[in-house]
């Protein structure tokens, strides 16, 4: 990661950072970057499923199955005849993710980046969609959604994507990837980019105005959309977990969306990252601890008494039985993807 000190208002703001996912950026550029993500969709076989969509028909060619008379007859050097394998020709169907990202940002702005997480939890949900149907058809809402990865990807099956994030600069970015991707899109799902800031309160209450007085907005919720999105069974999030403020605000506004409409669950991705802590005289990863801080262990939400608090069951997915599709980043040991569920609160 890379800091730079910039003057603004009369303070000094640290924070230019960067990402370690590189994807044949050239050093010193500045400015939005085009990076090609490939995924191939394997065979079906033992554990995979036929592909679903017109989209991902995969061909395999027949493989010969006698030699040719007419070929040349080769020996060894102690006079054995050679004989040529015969192989299967399989030919996967391979897909370009096209993603414009920047390569450097201020803090605030890291979304315009793309982040290992995001990539594991891409390769996670390529996954489900290759070994079970379990995402056919489902209604998903991606928070924090940065450059719109994860949900382009989910696009390729669910009925509806919602991409939300914060700051138009940020849309604008996941507005303009997912243009860049419409072969990647079902025919018959929607896409929605939309606003939606951890900060302020779900729904949002400016929308829901602005919708009485007829405004319309590009990245504005409508009443309609705001319904659809209380439907989805859906949440995914990737790398939201840096800052202690923003933590807290992320599981404020997760809990309104998991106790609104149909049950819900989220699977987020993070990466821990280690500072170190003069108060504990070692390198720790706070950030981890303060999102560990709102999940208790377990498998199901029944029968866990949460009392007035919120209460989040999370529980850790091992990612080593993740193969990984996309092929241009290395994992790494410190991304974790977890399952989230929620049980409302008991006064």
């Amino acid at each position: 990661m890379e800091e730079e000190s910039v003057e603004t208002r009369g303070q000094s703001e640290v924070e230019k950072v960067m990402s370690e996912v590189h994807l044949g950026c050239p050093p010193g550029f500045s400015g939005p970057h085009i990076s090609y993500f490939t995924f191939s969709i394997p065979q079906p076989g033992p554990g995979l499923i036929k592909p679903r969509s017109s989209n991902d028909v995969s061909q395999v060619e027949e493989a010969t199955t006698s030699i040719s008379t007419q070929q040349n007859i080769s020996f060894d050097e102690d006079g054995d005849l050679i004989l040529p394998r015969r192989k299967p020709k399989l030919s996967n169907q391979s897909y370009s993710v096209t993603i414009q990202h920047s390569i450097t940002s201020t803090l605030p702005s890291v979304g315009l980046q793309v982040w290992r997480a995001e990539l594991v939890l891409s390769d996670f949900l390529l996954h489900k969609m290759f070994t079970s149907s379990e995402l056919d058809g489902v209604v998903s809402l991606e928070l924090g959604a940065g450059t719109g990865l994860v949900g382009i990807l989910l696009a390729r099956v669910a009925k509806t994507v919602f991409i939300t994030d914060h700051g138009n600069e940020i849309l604008d970015n996941c507005a303009k990837n997912v243009e860049l991707n419409p072969e990647l899109i079902s025919p018959g799902t929607t896409v929605y980019v939309r606003e939606l800031d951890w900060m302020n309160p779900w729904p949002p209450r400016l929308t829901i105005e602005e919708s009485s007085l007829g405004k319309n907005k590009r990245y504005s919720w409508t009443f309609s959309e705001i319904e659809i999105a209380h439907e989805a069974s859906l949440l995914v999030a990737a790398d939201v977990v840096y800052s202690d403020d923003l933590t807290d605000a992320f599981f404020s506004t997760l809990e309104r969306l998991m106790s609104l409409g149909s049950e819900k669950v989220l699977f987020l991705a993070l990466e821990k990252r280690y500072n170190f802590s003069l108060h504990d005289l070692d390198v720790v990863a706070n950030g981890y601890l303060h999102f560990r801080s709102y999940l208790q262990s377990g498998g199901d939400c029944e029968g866990l008494k949460c009392g007035p608090m919120p209460c989040f069951v999370g529980r850790c997915i091992d990612i080593t039985e993740i193969p990984q599709y996309l092929k241009e980043y290395v994992r790494g040991s410190d991304v974790e993807i977890w399952e989230i569920k929620y049980s409302k609160r008991k006064f």
